[in-house]
């Protein structure tokens, strides 16, 4: 079966050509043009991405990536007209999965969606799937991606669940900003350490009661980050 993807862009002709390119690979496409109606699509179905523009009518991008991120972890690639830093960094707090700026080449598009494609196919294939990771009142299962602190299940993006398995699996292994990068976005992303410090701090507000005080991923100031075994 092909994958499912949602586009959301109020501009007509660029969902009319990423929707072409993205069926000539056998891709189901389903399109929304503002905020509320990429938010009814994104509950009555299920997608393996999102393309999510980031200035709607209605909602903006930033505001259907929340929503979405309350009850969904599926890659969310935001598309932004706007240069500016802060508006991919915004974009990232809000649970996104990584960001292309407009004016984009298709072929860069269709490049990020199967870089993302294939980390989640390799997880799909990897043997360390059936793994359980126990660490105080936290369990990481690795085979369903999901994570539980007690009995409650906290919902972590693909990034964070990527950055925390690779972490825990890793225990007092210290991996720099760059290092983190690398493995969990791939050597093409063409982000830089912020990205990292960005949803290291989103994963601790989710699994830490403390984050400021964090009891399982530990800062070695100047180096990186690791999980304290």
């Amino acid at each position: 079966m092909g994958k499912r993807v949602l586009v959301v862009d109020d501009e007509k002709l660029i969902v009319k050509g990423i929707r072409f390119s993205l069926e000539q690979d056998d891709m189901k496409v389903d399109c929304a043009y503002d905020g509320e109606e990429a938010l009814a699509f994104a509950r009555e179905n299920e997608y393996d991405i999102i393309l999510l523009d980031v200035m709607l009518p209605k909602h903006d991008g930033f505001e259907v990536c929340r929503q979405i991120r309350e009850y969904s972890d599926v890659p969310i690639i935001m598309l932004t007209a706007k240069g500016d830093d802060m508006d991919k960094i915004l974009g990232l707090e809000y649970g996104a999965d990584d960001y292309i700026t407009k004016p984009f080449n298709i072929l860069e598009v269709k490049a990020r969606i199967k870089a993302v494609m294939r980390r989640v196919n390799k997880k799909g294939r990897s043997g360390d799937n059936d793994r359980v990771i126990q660490k105080g009142s936290m369990k990481i299962d690795c085979e369903s991606r999901r994570v539980f602190i007690g009995e409650k299940e906290v919902n972590l993006t693909a990034k964070e669940f990527d950055l925390l398995e690779l972490l825990a699996m890793n225990p007092n292994k210290v991996y720099s900003r760059e290092n983190l990068l690398n493995i969990v976005w791939g050597y093409e992303y063409p982000g830089d350490a912020r990205t990292v410090d960005v949803h290291i701090r989103r994963l601790r507000e989710k699994i830490e009661l403390h984050p400021s005080d964090p009891k399982y991923v530990y800062t070695k100031w100047g180096v990186g980050y690791y999980f304290r075994g």
